[in-house]
């Protein structure tokens, strides 16, 4: 998977970041950065003889027109630049304007950062199943479904195994939590020794219907897994947390810490035990409706919000069928039963008025990128930005918000563990024994059959086997010599 292909532009109303939008709002002077003495001060240059022979130039000393030089075309309150950038903007820290590279920018205490992990319901190369990935200034981090190959954007992102957790699932469609396994058992594998895996998701209208059931079954279904992997150190790894919640109960709360509130109500998507998420921290919020019908829930719990997402589906339904292999009528149906017309999205954007509306679960391509922003122009006259293809990077301030494209490499460099949690509790990082050794778990003629090192291995080279774990103690490093790439710079309750 290429994410670092070039875009098609895909029509009037998207916020598209452009190298001169860059240039003039990071590095253009505004009045406040180039007062009438700072002018002044840079009106005549200092000639160093020591340069050599160099061109004589006549300077301009009137402070006014330098000013109208250096400020020229950035609006610097004397004009709104376009027609829906009203605080649409690059914040000064970012790196680039245009893109977002994986461990370059921490999140400010008082930004809210949201990552486009996987974007479509039908996976291929360019797209992986949905996930929405929220960042806070505070370091606490929350995912919003977990669809099949999602999971390897979060880790060529720079985030590490270990703190792929805290996960709310919308609804179980396999697309939105197909990488939920992996991230699971390859998570305790990878350093999530000391804390729980966290799932929190609806309840439905019987027990089998609900996330604890299908968390059940998730762990009798890694059961061969996890006992292979128990010969590793696991510590709490294979522990769940799921915190499931009624479905019904519109408006309650998931999620209540640290200064996060996590609200939910439920959606339409053909049977019950679908829901709608809105995430609240220090005056931000965004909203991931999840997949369902245009519902009047989410216009009255959206209220008042930053950034609303919700999935869409182009009204090019004889079109699409030819290039997305659905026979046309299953695709007329699955809409009208499960999915968000690309003209309702613009029309709960309307009611809601948020500050950004942002539409994902759906296919990126060319032929379908003009038609769906003109469908949800129909309705919706404010800022718009597709949360599709995959690693879309969205930051969010009080005043300002930006979208970037996320540049990703096609085989990328893992982060180790995060120690924060063990760091937190014993004041270094614990490496617990493992659970079992592979004599428990592994007959001893298949063993015997193993080939022996000495026989592949050159004449000369033969390393320090480590063939079983050689204590059922725990290691202790104090957090004196834990390396640096395995602490966050701000520590927060995740």
């Amino acid at each position: 998977m290429n994410n670092a292909r070039t875009r098609r532009i895909i029509g009037a109303g998207l916020l598209l970041v452009g190298f001169m939008a860059g240039i003039g709002l990071r590095y253009l002077p505004s009045e406040a950065q180039v007062p009438d003495e700072g002018v002044a001060s840079i009106s005549s240059p200092k000639v160093n003889a020591q340069q050599g022979q160099q061109q004589q130039w006549e300077y301009e000393t009137d402070p006014e027109i330098i000013k109208s030089v250096l400020s020229g075309g950035v609006p610097m309150d004397r004009w709104n630049e376009g027609l829906m950038f009203q605080g649409i903007e690059p914040m000064p820290w970012l790196v680039s304007a245009a893109n977002w590279f994986p461990n370059t920018e921490e999140v400010q205490p008082d930004e809210l950062r949201i990552t486009f992990m996987g974007t479509t319901p039908t996976i291929r190369p360019g797209q992986m199943n949905t996930s929405v990935f929220v960042e806070l200034g505070n370091g606490d981090s929350f995912i919003f479904d977990l669809g099949e190959g999602s999971i390897a954007n979060y880790l060529a992102s720079g985030i590490p195994f270990n703190k792929i957790n805290d996960i709310f699932i919308t609804h179980l469609h396999v697309d939105h939590f197909g990488s939920l396994p992996y991230a699971y058992v390859f998570g305790a594998w990878g350093g999530r020794w000391h804390e729980p895996f966290r799932v929190y998701g609806p309840s439905g209208r019987n027990e089998e219907d609900g996330i604890g059931y299908m968390i059940e079954g998730m762990k009798m279904m890694t059961h061969w897994h996890k006992e292979a992997f128990s010969v590793f150190p696991i510590g709490q790894g294979w522990d769940i947390e799921v915190t499931e919640f009624d479905y019904q109960d519109d408006g309650g709360t998931v999620y209540d810490k640290n200064g996060v509130k996590v609200t939910h109500w439920r959606q339409s998507h053909a049977k019950d035990g679908a829901s709608a998420y809105r995430l609240d921290w220090n005056g931000l919020s965004v909203v991931f409706s999840g997949d369902g019908r245009p519902n009047s829930l989410t216009e009255t719990y959206a209220e008042g919000v930053d950034v609303l997402i919700t999935e869409l589906q182009t009204e090019v339904v004889a079109i699409s069928s030819q290039v997305q292999g659905v026979p046309p009528f299953v695709g007329r149906y699955t809409i009208d039963t499960h999915h968000n017309p690309a003209y309702a999205a613009g029309y709960l954007a309307n009611k809601v008025k948020p500050r950004l509306l942002m539409t994902t679960h759906m296919p990126f391509d060319a032929y379908l990128n003009p038609e769906t922003v003109a469908e949800i122009r129909e309705h919706w006259k404010g800022p718009y930005h597709p949360g599709a293809p995959d690693m879309i990077v969205v930051n969010v301030t009080k005043d300002k918000l930006w979208v970037r494209e996320g540049i990703i490499a096609e085989f990328p460099n893992l982060k180790p563990p995060n120690a924060d949690v063990s760091i937190a509790l014993y004041g270094g990082l614990v490496v617990p024994p493992p659970l079992l050794q592979r004599e428990d778990i592994q007959g001893q003629f298949i063993r015997d059959a193993e080939i022996p090192p000495e026989e592949y291995y050159p004449r000369g080279y033969m390393p320090q086997l480590m063939q079983s774990w050689p204590t059922d103690k725990a290691i202790f490093i104090p957090d004196s010599l834990v390396p640096p790439s395995m602490k966050s710079k701000r520590r927060g309750n995740n």
